[in-house]
């Protein structure tokens, strides 16, 4: 799929705003000790803006695991966003696959509140990637 300028920007711009969105339901989520649901969110977030990215540039992935591969493979990889990023966003994968799909495991606050000024930066930083292109 071929997106056009004009579409790739709006989606693009989009993606960017559903991340921010998401990412400011996270506080509210923690205070009510919604954890796994916050695990979720905090990892859609960052996927929504990671989905920017990657769309910005002309790549495209159909899957999860395709994000982030690709994220690791043309940003990561290539020191054009920092290898704690890569860490982090991996972590949030997992974190939200057992939170998803696992029984009997455990997501508590502390889990999930380093994470989130790291995540708020990777939005940030994708965000600026994306704007100064």
């Amino acid at each position: 799929m071929s997106l056009e300028n004009k579409e790739r920007e709006d989606i693009v711009k989009f993606r960017i705003e559903k991340a921010k969105e998401t990412i400011a339901e996270i506080p509210v989520l923690l205070e009510n000790k919604f954890y796994r649901t916050a695990a979720n969110r905090l990892y859609y977030a960052c996927f929504y803006a990671a989905t920017a990215l990657l769309i910005n540039d002309g790549h495209e992935s159909y899957t999860h695991n395709g994000v982030k591969t690709l994220l690791g493979i043309y940003y990561i990889k290539e020191n054009r966003l920092e290898k704690s990023f890569g860490k982090m966003y991996n972590h949030l994968f997992n974190l939200r696959q057992t939170g998803d799909y696992e029984d009997w495991i455990s997501i508590e606050e502390e889990d999930l509140i380093p994470l989130l000024p790291q995540a708020v930066i990777f939005i940030n930083t994708i965000e600026q990637l994306v704007l100064n292109k």
